[in-house]
């Protein structure tokens, strides 16, 4: 199939829907697909070196969900967009976050064929969503199908559109993330625990319930350290607040590559992701789980719907220091319950590989493709099968 990829995110910017658009354009380029990716970008010109993505527009930071999202807000797309359009006749445009101005709309107003929309968001509300309904509607009701993240993610967008929404989860690549990469030596202490946490560093993921909860533990026993990786505006914050609270044997590692990511997984003992909300899934927990490293996680919506308490990983209550140290002291005193969990958090990640993923979404084109084909003339009048998801 001819396939086209839309994101409004900046895609020169790391971020969950960016990286799932990623893999996603990289595994079915591997079954043999064409895939095109269109997307902004705050670097001026279109040769990143990245097969198949193509810029258009350029992004601009707007504050959203407790974080800071890179979109393009120009409605100044048409004219490329359609000649894009008309130039490659696309099997299959699949749109992610479909309804964040202004690129996606851009290109469902001018695409004909079969139109797939991922919502990947969760968040307490949306006026965007609230007040947009009735100029948005008409953009969701060109979508063939309607496809959520997970089960938060659904009951999300549901709230604001109605419709029937096929659950497709996010993937995790376990050939990359697994318990068989070699430690890194920097992150081992002996005699300690190595608590690990992976994330931007911003208001929502939650790092200040973390330090704390590590805090206190330390005031209590020093067979721990902590290594945050991400980076992020509060980063500062953070460091500022580990040095006024005096707190021990904390490493900011920043922003680590791709390639050397996973090994940092896999020097972990222990991982950590206490975000406060608006996550409708959860990745690092994934990669965490291929790693074969024990999860502890904020009992949040998104996260719960990957974590099954006290079987594959623990859930904590978000913001609340003292559970946290708690949970940290039980599962380092823990190793046998450490190492179930491990091996059950194994078995679920594989569940969640990218190669069946993938499977998900080429059902999901199929069934797109054969309602766009079901558009009938009657009476001289295009009449387009309503976009079920």
């Amino acid at each position: 199939m001819k396939i086209c990829l839309v994101s409004p995110y900046d895609f020169m910017h790391p971020g969950g829907v960016t990286e799932h658009v990623r893999h996603l354009s990289a595994k079915l380029r591997a079954r043999g697909h064409d895939v095109t990716v269109l997307a902004p970008s705050s670097r001026v010109g279109d040769d990143h070196g990245i097969p198949g993505y193509v810029r258009i527009g350029r992004s601009v930071p707007v504050r959203t969900n407790g974080s800071v999202a890179r979109i393009a807000l120009s409605f100044h797309l048409v004219r490329r967009v359609r000649a894009l359009l008309d130039e490659n006749h696309f099997d299959v445009v699949h749109y992610h976050e479909p309804l964040v101005p202004s690129l996606p709309i851009t290109v469902l107003r001018f695409h004909s064929g079969a139109n797939v929309g991922t919502f990947h968001a969760m968040a307490r509300r949306n006026l965007g969503y609230y007040y947009g309904r009735p100029f948005l509607k008409r953009y969701f009701n060109r979508l063939h199908v309607h496809v959520a993240v997970s089960v938060p993610a659904r009951d999300f967008i549901a709230r604001y559109f109605e419709g029937e929404y096929r659950v497709v989860p996010n993937g995790i690549d376990c050939s990359r993330f697994n318990p068989n990469h070699p430690q890194l030596e920097e992150l081992r202490t002996p005699g300690k625990a190595t608590i690990l946490f992976v994330g931007r560093l911003e208001s929502r993921k939650g790092l200040p319930t973390l330090l704390e909860a590590y805090g206190q533990l330390r005031r209590l026993r020093n067979d721990a350290r902590l290594v945050v990786v991400g980076d992020g505006p509060m980063r500062w914050g953070y460091e500022s607040q580990v040095a006024a609270m005096g707190i021990p044997d904390v490493e900011f590692a920043g922003r680590v590559s791709s390639e050397l990511l996973p090994r940092y997984y896999a020097s972990a003992d222990i991982f950590c992701a206490p975000a406060t909300g608006g996550e409708s899934f959860g990745i690092v927990l994934l990669e965490s789980m291929a790693s074969g490293v024990p999860v502890i996680a904020s009992s949040i919506p998104g996260f719960s719907s990957v974590i099954a308490h006290d079987i594959d990983g623990v859930l904590v209550p978000p913001r609340h220091p003292k559970e946290w140290a708690a949970a940290l002291g039980a599962l380092i005193d823990n190793p046998s319950r450490r190492a179930a969990m491990s091996e059950r958090g194994l078995a679920k990640a594989q569940l969640y590989d990218w190669e069946h993923v993938v499977d998900e979404v080429l059902d999901v084109y199929r069934v797109a493709r054969e309602r766009a084909g079901a558009s009938t003339v009657v009476s001289g009048v295009h009449v387009q099968a309503p976009g079920l998801g």
